[in-house]
């Protein structure tokens, strides 16, 4: 597992998710500071098909828990001493940041009385902190029943999609972006958030436009990308828990410079050393 490798910053910073109630907007086509429609390729499918969508799943996995298995990932839960206190489920809802209390309570409206309404309270209480307090000793073991919910696991893939996933999509295809672009956006969501900071989503896609346009502005899409991983790798290294590159160098990189725009299998890549096959 490469847990500590995969989401840790100094506990001052936890901008992470600091916008999960704006990229809710997605819905009304407010995205992440778009102003522009573009078109991506309208003969291949994007991120969002279902064939696509599982294999974003699997290589995000891989990165976030080694391992291809993300469903698997509904019941994992640990500190990882990144300042975010605990970090949880399949895409790393976090106690300290704002997604974990939301998911917990679209669990609730959906099924009031389950096994973790109760910490609610607490959970309200230690948003933006690295706290347990009201948590322990039984939050975790909690958390693994209810990850044996049907309910709990279809909430998780939810918020996953409204934080996350819709929003990364509708911002690639907005730039023109095929299915690669839509998953690199949606990787570097996951990872650095939307917050303020120079480091956040928005900022990685600001640094890159300064030296390269989008296809819907009329640029080279591999070009664009290419910006775009190089402004993510400055990212990433602003923070030495995120100092290993490799989830761009061996991953994305990989397919990029295959021409794979489509995202399409087979997919082999390297993430920490560990290799990866999609057949």
């Amino acid at each position: 597992m490469v847990y500590a490798d995969r989401e840790t910053a100094a506990p001052a910073r936890l901008s992470r998710r600091a916008v999960v109630a704006a990229l809710g907007a997605v819905g009304s086509g407010v995205l992440l500071g778009v102003f522009r429609a573009g078109t991506a390729s309208a003969a291949a499918p994007g991120l969002d098909d279902p064939a696509k969508k599982e294999i974003a799943m699997k290589l995000v996995s891989s990165a976030e828990n080694s391992s291809l298995d993300w469903k698997a990932q509904y019941k994992y839960i640990e500190d990882i001493g990144d300042g975010r206190g605990y970090t949880a489920g399949i895409i790393g809802f976090c106690s300290g940041t704002g997604d974990m209390l939301d998911l917990v309570q679209l669990y609730t409206d959906r099924k009031p009385g389950n096994v973790l309404a109760k910490y609610l309270p607490a959970l309200r209480r230690v948003d933006g902190t690295d706290s347990h307090e009201g948590l322990d000793p039984n939050y975790p073991g909690d958390w693994r029943k209810a990850a044996q919910d049907t309910a709990f696991q279809q909430a998780q893939n939810d918020e996953r999609d409204r934080v996350y996933f819709n929003p990364a999509v509708a911002q690639g295809r907005a730039d023109g972006l095929r299915a690669l672009g839509q998953f690199v956006y949606y990787d570097a969501l996951v990872m650095h958030g939307d917050g303020d900071d120079p480091t956040s989503f928005r900022n990685i896609r600001k640094r890159a436009l300064r030296s390269a346009r989008p296809p819907a502005q009329g640029g080279n899409e591999t070009t664009y990308l290419n910006a775009f991983l190089d402004a993510r790798v400055w990212a990433m290294k602003q923070e030495e828990a995120h100092s290993d590159t490799s989830r761009v160098d061996t991953e994305q990189r990989v397919f990029l410079r295959k021409g794979n725009l489509d995202l399409n299998t087979p997919l082999d890549w390297k993430v920490y050393g560990d290799s990866y096959h999609i057949g």
